[in-house]
């Protein structure tokens, strides 16, 4: 290591010796999830991806790895008085499975709109859980006030050293699988788990490239270490790294240590999040797959290099994940709503299902509008949903349907971006 990279590393709150410490308090405890490499996303990227399957934890998150190590840390006094915490989800699950585990009474605030799944999973661990405040910052403010009235052991789910430090020991996992990567590539939201990794990383391997994502819709540590002021808004699939204010700690370490941070679409992150289900067969939730849609989105900047990718949680709402492949399956070409304007008499149906019958389009669901349409009475608003092997397919069944002079209207899938 050159004395350039030496001189940051000493100066941070956090060192490889910590991180190494963390390691073993959570030895036997956390799992070492596995770190594969995946051959068939490798060809699609034009890269070497090695994915880090931190959504098969027992929480389904990394976020027990810090947890852990924080509450390991805590007096008697502590201990016996109990913990709170604010979280989107993965932070409260983290923190209510290791304090049940120990003992700990835990009091957990989420925002409003977390995830049902992240909520009940949170309850299952013992942890009293409270939904309050808008955002996670409001949730937060309103956990430190709870914390302070009742003398709870506030457990930040970023800017804390011990957090960081559990967080870390992913890196020091993956490099001792796979001691030659190239870049790490890690999301961001409060920074917790980029800022512990990129430490040990570093500090092992001085020349290691860490790329930090964020969603574009929630850009706060790309402001803050870039500068800029773009702005925070919207609901993210990535909900689980919208977090519009990063630690202080997190911010210099990131500052110091990770070489760049890219910013991913919600459309992005939606083709990530389909392509780890059906190729991988992995659930991940959208802060998971950020990591994949960031190499896809930049295959010139990956190109050719071994890349190590954290999958960094898998709890996603099972009516959220079916919408995401439903509009992907649209995007395909492979599910397409066909609408047709058509005269009210028998037959008609007929014809338009005997031309999709012979193009080998499958018909899934058919909706006749007669009253709420400004058709003309004779007339009805018929919109039929299929399915088609791929965009090619569905252009030569829509190309027969009009040689039958059948009217048919197709927009295609409204872009996500």
């Amino acid at each position: 290591m050159t004395q350039a990279a030496k001189a940051p590393l000493a100066r941070l709150p956090v060192t490889l010796r910590d991180v190494e410490a963390a390691a073993d308090t959570l030895a036997g405890v956390v799992k070492r999830t596995n770190f594969d490499y995946s051959r068939t996303l490798s060809d699609i990227a034009g890269a070497s991806l090695w994915f880090k399957f931190e959504n098969l934890q027992f929480t389904a998150t990394f976020k027990e790895r810090g947890a852990l190590n924080r509450l390991s840390a805590l007096s008697a006094d502590q201990r016996q008085r109990g913990v709170i915490a604010a979280s989107a989800g993965n932070h409260a699950q983290g923190v209510a499975y290791h304090a049940s585990r120990l003992s700990v009474p835990a009091t957990i605030y989420v925002p409003v709109g977390t995830p049902t799944v992240k909520i009940e999973n949170t309850r299952r661990h013992g942890a009293t859980v409270i939904e309050g405040g808008a955002t996670l910052e409001e949730a937060s403010a309103l956990a430190t006030k709870h914390g302070r009235d009742e003398r709870l052991t506030f457990i930040h789910p970023y800017d804390d050293p011990l957090i960081i430090a559990g967080q870390g020991t992913i890196a020091l996992e993956m490099l001792a699988s796979v001691p030659d990567l190239d870049v790490l590539i890690v999301p961001i939201g409060g920074g917790g788990l980029i800022s512990g990794m990129a430490v040990a990383a570093k500090a092992l391997k001085p020349d290691i490239e860490i790329i930090g994502v964020q969603a574009a819709l929630y850009p706060s540590m790309y402001n803050v270490v870039k500068g800029k002021s773009l702005p925070m808004r919207g609901d993210t699939l990535a909900e689980g790294i919208a977090v519009k204010s990063p630690g202080w700690i997190t911010s210099d370490i990131v500052r110091a240590l990770v070489d760049d941070i890219v910013l991913v679409t919600e459309r992005d992150v939606e083709h990530a999040l389909s392509l780890l289900l059906t190729i991988e067969k992995t659930v991940t939730e959208g802060a998971g797959a950020a990591v994949l849609a960031a190499v896809l989105a930049n295959p010139e900047r990956f190109k050719g290099r071994k890349l190590g990718l954290v999958l960094s949680g898998g709890n996603i709402d099972t009516r959220l994940l079916s919408g995401v492949l439903t509009r992907q399956l649209a995007r395909e070409g492979r599910l397409s709503q066909l609408r047709f304007d058509i005269v009210d008499r028998p037959g008609q149906l007929g014809a338009i299902v005997s031309v999709l019958g012979n193009a080998g389009a499958n018909i899934v669901e058919v909706s006749h509008q007669r009253i709420f349409t400004d058709l003309p009475a004779k007339a009805v608003h018929l919109e039929v949903v299929i399915e088609t092997r791929d965009r090619s397919h569905l252009a030569s069944t829509i190309g027969l349907l009009k040689a039958a002079n059948l009217h048919v209207n197709f927009d295609g899938p409204r872009d996500a971006r």
